[in-house]
């Protein structure tokens, strides 16, 4: 059976591909077992640095696959495959000790902006659209809400949320849904530049760096020096920490960064 989700590695850099144009690279539990099976490769294949998550054709995901949502009503509910492996993938992104960019390769609707969100960078065309659409059709953004009310402003979210309303790419980069919104000509190269700028980081640096943005904002100042202090303490005395001050001043590159 053909997959509905590709995978690709160079220089340090792996490619996950969405790849069922034909329903808009929607959510299928197809498509999610794939995804699934590609993010587990790249978190553990030790040459992965970076993970870039895109899609092929005009959009990047229309979320949920509503084909495969629709029940029998004898069936009653809980029992439409909504959830499949979605919470799993989104904590794979949002959890992953390797930087994750998306490339939106166009329109995002719903979950897709689930995927969009869990992501440390997203970067989109400015001639892509976003919108929330679930309250139109009598269901609500539950899944996706843990990791996009991380990143949105809370007047925006309520904004979208209960609007359902299309908003663009800037519009999206101002609120916190993207990190940068560019010209469609300017998407590969601004994609390149923070992936190459990624691979530079010490694997371990990185992950650690990852998971403080995340959780010091939540404890307190004092708390926060404590913690912190211990961290940097030991992160100069790591073979990481040792091989990049070495490095450093032997104006060489570290060993973590890839030969290409």
């Amino acid at each position: 059976m053909t997959r509905l989700v590709h995978k690709e590695l160079a220089d340090g850099i792996a490619t996950i591909t969405l790849d069922s144009p034909p329903n808009r690279n929607a959510l299928s539990v197809r498509l999610l077992g794939d995804l699934e099976d590609r993010l587990n490769w790249a978190l553990g294949e030790p040459e992965v640095r970076v993970i870039v998550l895109t899609g092929t054709g005009p959009v990047f995901c229309s979320g949920a696959d509503l084909k495969e949502q629709r029940v029998e009503p004898a069936q009653g509910t809980g029992d439409a495959p909504v959830t499949a492996s979605f919470p799993e993938i989104l904590s794979l992104i949002w959890e992953s000790p390797k930087p994750v960019i998306c490339r939106l390769n166009g329109t995002a609707r719903a979950g897709g902006l689930g995927l969009v969100a869990a992501c440390d960078f997203a970067i989109a065309p400015l001639s892509a659209s976003f919108a929330f659409t679930e309250v139109r059709l009598g269901v609500v953004p539950a899944m996706i809400s843990v990791p996009v009310l991380r990143r949105l402003e809370p007047r925006a979210a309520a904004e979208y949320f209960l609007t359902g309303e299309v908003f663009d790419a800037a519009r999206a980069e101002r609120i916190g849904l993207v990190t940068r919104a560019v010209p469609a000509e300017e998407l590969d190269a601004t994609v390149a530049r923070y992936a190459e700028m990624l691979i530079k980081g010490g694997p371990e640096a990185l992950a650690i760096t990852k998971r403080l943005v995340r959780e010091i904002p939540e404890v307190s100042f004092e708390e926060g020096l404590r913690r912190m202090t211990a961290l940097s303490a030991q992160r100069f005395t790591s073979a990481e920490g040792q091989e990049g001050i070495a490095a450093f001043m032997e104006k060489r590159p570290p060993k973590w960064v890839p030969d290409v």
